[in-house]
């Protein structure tokens, strides 16, 4: 919260649940500290991007105003997941009885001999990270850490050809980088077709009313074998 002279502002962040293609708002409040009534301006680097209401105003003593700042979906998210846009409120005593529609820039003009306070807001993405869990069926036979993973061990393979391709353009490098993909593509392979044997030997234990435990452990093992012989060669 701001601990100005004039005004009380909270929060000092504008943090955004930040998601692809939907408008979001985030409010602040705006607390007159004063007996006087308080004139406000907000101002932001990126006025394409934000909608400030009100965006001037005044605030009556002793009184609170909420300003709604509501970003415009974005198509895409930043590379570094910060953003860098900024807001300035500028605020200023005003005489009494003043309404929002007597505001004019002349008011908040330093020169002028104006005692203008500004308080700095920057903007905050909040990224929820949401995992896809696994489908009830078949929830109780598939561990976590086994086949539903498969996507972590690809991610890492993919990740370190990544990097020998950027640290690296020999030809040594080029033809380990190809051997590793396709043992990659290989352990890919396998693991889909077990996981389609597993599915088979579910639905058939379901069917007899047997259990496939003994089965089931073995497959696992081989499975967890052929993920951790590719992630040691990775």
């Amino acid at each position: 919260m701001s601990t100005g002279d004039l005004l009380n502002i909270d929060p000092l962040e504008l943090k955004f649940p930040f998601e692809l293609r939907k408008q979001i708002s985030c409010s602040l409040q705006l607390s007159n500290k004063t007996d006087n009534h308080v004139a406000f301006k907000v101002k932001t680097t990126n006025p394409k991007k934000y909608c400030v209401r009100p965006n001037t105003g005044i605030v009556l003593p002793r009184s609170t105003c909420e300003v709604i700042v509501t970003m415009q979906a974005q198509k895409e998210a930043p590379a570094d997941m910060q953003c860098k846009d900024k807001f300035l409120l500028q605020s200023v005593k005003a005489p009494d009885g003043v309404t929002a529609k007597d505001i004019t820039a002349e008011m908040f003009n330093r020169e002028a001999g104006n005692v203008v306070e500004e308080c700095k807001l920057r903007v905050v993405y909040v990224f929820s990270h949401q995992q896809t869990s696994p489908s009830q069926e078949g929830s109780e036979l598939v561990p976590r850490g086994s086949i539903s993973d498969n996507s972590e061990f690809v991610m890492a393979a993919r990740t370190f050809t990544d990097q020998l391709d950027t640290q690296d353009k020999s030809p040594e490098a080029k033809a380990l980088i190809t051997k590793l993909t396709d043992e990659k593509n290989k352990a890919i392979q396998q693991n889909n077709k077990l996981r389609q044997e597993l599915e088979l030997l579910k639905r058939e234990s379901s069917k007899s009313g047997g259990n496939l435990s003994f089965m089931f452990v073995a497959l696992i093992g081989l499975i967890g074998l052929i993920m951790g012989y590719i992630m040691k060669r990775s």
